[in-house]
């Protein structure tokens, strides 16, 4: 028996796990809530046809939740709708390291054959496309020059051509981008989709950015469509935003400029300190404990780049502008991404 408080998670929306606990109790799992826990009992598992689709696409974890679970049912199971996501297909080749039967992690459709036992593996997770899209928008919202190294260029396609888009170069190899920024960038209209496309987790990102391009732009998210609540403390540092739905429409400023800014999620603390680079004045971003669950290092990472935060003892980041980053070059740590349900 596994008792199991419910989740918590960033505030960005409604974040259901149904999906999970449906995929859980089809493989044989006897699950039930009590006063806000989850109570899980099972025997040994059995294979199963699940069917992740969720109302705003498939669900990552769910779809790791349900290989881990099938690897050792006994049978042969079926996820439908499955999350693509690069996360998925390197935890796919890590239970199969480990001894799973996994096959067709990457697309919609995975097939897990039960095993008996799973084995010690070492395994190294891929480098995390979130840290360096957010390190790349950084440098377009100074209109730096930076090269970022160890970048998963191949699971970035969408993120990169949205820079290209706004105007801002890169030269890409299979594990390094190069982004020199300039003041010539151009509003977008961009669209947070399930893998491959723009992922839900740079939207908060881009929006700070095209607050600093004239124009009008709109950024949609289809995943998490309530996902806007870094919008308000960008306004308070001068943006134009408006909440429509599942968008925002973005008219650009000539420059913000710094305030006192709370953080509400884990992206939304990666937003707020992109945008106070590019703000005038000393910007205080509160609660950045968020930021710690997503990236490692990411002031002293900024700071080799040129700009200037430091974290007070209260955890809170005070950030002075800084108008261009630049370093020879920059390594991404290789880092576990649950940000997604």
């Amino acid at each position: 028996t596994a008792r199991v408080s419910l989740p918590g998670g960033c505030n960005i929306g409604n974040r259901p796990i149904d999906l999970h606990l449906r995929g859980l109790a089809a493989l044989g799992a006897d699950i039930r809530l009590e006063a806000g826990y989850i109570v899980a009992e099972s025997s040994r598992l059995r294979s199963a046809d699940v069917d992740l689709c969720g109302p705003h696409g498939p669900t990552v974890t769910g779809t790791c939740n349900i290989m881990v679970a099938a690897s050792l049912a006994k049978g042969r199971t079926i996820i439908r709708s499955a999350a693509r996501e690069p996360e998925v297909q390197d935890f796919a080749r890590f239970l199969n390291a480990a001894g799973a039967k996994i096959s067709g992690a990457g697309t919609s459709l995975v097939e897990i054959d039960g095993v008996d036992q799973l084995y010690d593996v070492r395994h190294t997770v891929i480098p995390d496309r979130i840290e360096a899209a957010t390190l790349a928008i950084a440098a377009a919202i100074t209109h730096g020059d930076v090269t970022i190294t160890n970048a998963p260029t191949t699971h970035m396609t969408y993120v990169l051509n949205a820079l290209n888009l706004i105007g801002v170069p890169i030269e890409a190899t299979h594990d390094t981008l190069h982004i020199r920024a300039s003041s010539m960038q151009r509003p977008a209209r961009l669209t947070a989709e399930p893998y491959p496309g723009l992922p839900t987790d740079c939207q908060a990102q881009f929006i700070a950015l095209l607050s600093t391009i004239a124009g009008e732009s709109l950024v949609t998210d289809t995943v998490f469509p309530e996902r806007f609540m870094h919008a308000a403390e960008l306004v308070r540092m001068g943006a134009d935003i408006r909440i429509q739905g599942n968008s925002a429409v973005i008219h650009g400023v000539a420059r913000l400029s710094a305030a006192p800014v709370m953080a509400s999620d884990l992206r939304a603390s990666a937003a707020l300190v992109l945008a106070a680079l590019a703000a005038k004045g000393h910007s205080e971003i509160r609660r950045v404990y968020h930021l710690d669950r997503g990236y490692h290092a990411f002031e002293q990472k900024l700071n080799q780049l040129g700009a200037k935060i430091q974290r007070t003892h209260d955890g809170t980041q005070n950030i002075v502008p800084r108008p261009h980053l630049a370093s020879p070059s920059l390594n991404i740590a290789q880092t576990f991404r649950p940000d997604r349900e």
